[in-house]
């Protein structure tokens, strides 16, 4: 099976990246720091406007119906990067619009005019109804809440949190506030029969994961060529060199691994669930060491606000919680009979 992209994928995936790197420069997050969204309104327009959230979502529902393994290769540009802002939920919120057969509103989500929050249950509680306490990410200025479970997706009126309690994370690419609801219905819920939002939600993550880990390994070998000690680039010693392969060879594992769990969940394969598991492992595991090898190979500057390094790591803590934690999520995956 060959999961190299070919020459129509990369002219996707480079239109995205030439948008990404002048529209939303890593830059901009350390200025954009103090606004209550992390992403300007013209540029999420900008974004929209170019399908960012529809590639894959069927065409008679506004979309580019482009199979999962392209939106695979969009979310890890995302990843190189560090695109903050609601783009994985509006992307999964229109498709459970579209798996509700509401064309309009998919289209509306699709097309940036209604911004869609994340929001993740934390501890006990339900999504249908929607009861207990959730994480709502980048819900300023939001429409509608998406949350996902095993058992299906819900569309959520963001007036059902009421006024979250706001909370400065570490990243500062990340809005975040949490709120806790006693009960209250859903506008739309899908079950995860009729499509599996959850599954597609852990790869579009771990996509998200591989293009963190991708930079960072980038960023810290061009580092160790252009770094002169002694006369010397820092990268002939053995030490940083080892350490450069070993972060490349992890974040090529990461891609093999998202792009196979892709084709297994696109496809129906009966070992779905332990590739969509891998992935998230590998790719989550792969980020969060690559950004820290990339913080010690920078040294001192590795630390510093002005630094990018830093917030590669911070990013990746933020993703491999998202959907389910790093250890059930390695704990459900040795469970699996092929685990065994």
């Amino acid at each position: 099976m060959n999961l190299l992209p070919g020459e129509e994928q990369l002219e996707l995936v480079g239109a995205a990246a030439e948008f990404l790197s002048e529209r939303m420069p890593v830059e901009r997050i350390r200025s954009n720091r103090e606004e209550p969204s992390a992403v300007p309104a013209d540029v999420w327009r900008e974004g929209a406007e170019m399908g960012l959230l529809t590639l894959g979502l069927p065409e008679r529902f506004g979309g580019s119906g482009r199979p999962l393994d392209d939106e695979v290769l969009l979310h890890i540009e995302f990843g190189r990067h560090l695109l903050p802002g609601p783009f994985l939920a509006g992307t999964l919120a229109a498709r459970v619009a579209a798996g509700c057969g509401l064309p309009e509103l998919a289209q509306e989500i699709g097309s940036g005019a209604a911004p869609v929050a994340l929001a993740l249950l934390r501890g006990d509680g339900a999504i249908r109804p929607v009861k207990g306490t959730f994480d709502l990410f980048d819900h300023h200025g939001a429409r509608y809440a998406l949350a996902a479970g095993r058992d299906g997706a819900a569309l959520i009126d963001i007036g059902v949190f009421g006024r979250p309690r706001v909370i400065t994370p570490a990243d500062p690419g990340t809005r975040i506030a949490t709120a806790t609801v006693r009960g209250a219905e859903p506008l739309h819920w899908l079950p995860a029969d009729d499509e599996w939002i959850w599954g597609r939600a852990m790869v579009l993550s771990a996509a998200f994961l591989t293009g963190l880990a991708a930079a960072a390994a980038t960023r810290a070998t061009e580092h160790a060529k252009t770094r002169v000690q002694f006369g010397k680039p820092i990268g002939v010693h053995q030490a940083i060199k080892h350490t450069c392969v070993d972060m490349e060879v992890a974040a090529e594992a990461a891609q093999a691994q998202t792009i196979f769990a892709a084709i297994a969940y696109a496809t129906g394969r009966a070992d779905a669930l332990l590739q969509i598991l891998s992935a998230v492992t590998v790719a989550g595991r792969a980020a969060v060491d690559n950004a820290a090898a990339g913080i010690q190979i920078l040294g001192g500057m590795g630390y510093t606000f002005e630094s990018d390094m830093h917030l590669f790591l911070k990013r990746a803590h933020v993703y491999r919680h998202l959907f389910g934690e790093p250890a059930d999520v390695l704990a459900e995956l040795l469970a699996q009979e092929r685990a065994q």
